[in-house]
């Protein structure tokens, strides 16, 4: 269950972490509480699994990255294995198991056409992958995403 002010805080971190060498000081000086504070609910709600990551956004493609959805289609008693094998790559993002043929689902970031193919081979050659759909991104809708608690 979340308190209030966890809903705050979760609010808070979505709408702007400060570029500051201590971001959680400003955000707990706005929600009227202590750093420490702040860092300990964190935690506990990364570890409860109401947080995954916080960190930065950037636009991939001004960077020079393209992106690519991959849908894999792995023997189900494999597919813990798989994915742990995937979210080794450092340009892995929303890797998530799904309902279906195809019950791996991720997207991929790289900077080069070259990139993307030794990845996916790789990834393809594990042991219980089946097939591979490659959907390359051909254009943006989602720019932002924020929960209101």
């Amino acid at each position: 269950m979340l308190s209030a002010l966890d809903k705050k805080i979760l609010n808070a971190v979505q709408e702007e972490l400060p570029l500051d060498s201590r971001p959680f000081a400003i955000i707990a000086e706005r929600l009227h509480t202590d750093e420490e504070t702040i860092l300990t609910r964190l935690e506990t709600l990364r570890k409860d699994g109401f947080l995954r990551r916080i960190g930065a956004y950037f636009d991939s493609d001004a960077l020079g990255y393209q992106g690519t959805l991959v849908a894999l289609r792995v023997i189900p008693e494999k597919l813990p294995e798989v994915a742990e094998k995937v979210n080794r790559f450092s340009g892995v993002t929303h890797n998530y198991e799904r309902e279906g043929e195809y019950n791996l689902w991720f997207t991929l970031q790289t900077v080069s056409a070259d990139q993307t193919r030794e990845i996916l081979h790789e990834l393809h050659a594990l042991p219980g992958v089946e097939d591979m759909l490659e959907l390359p991104s051909a254009k943006k809708y989602k720019v932002r995403v924020q929960f209101r608690l």
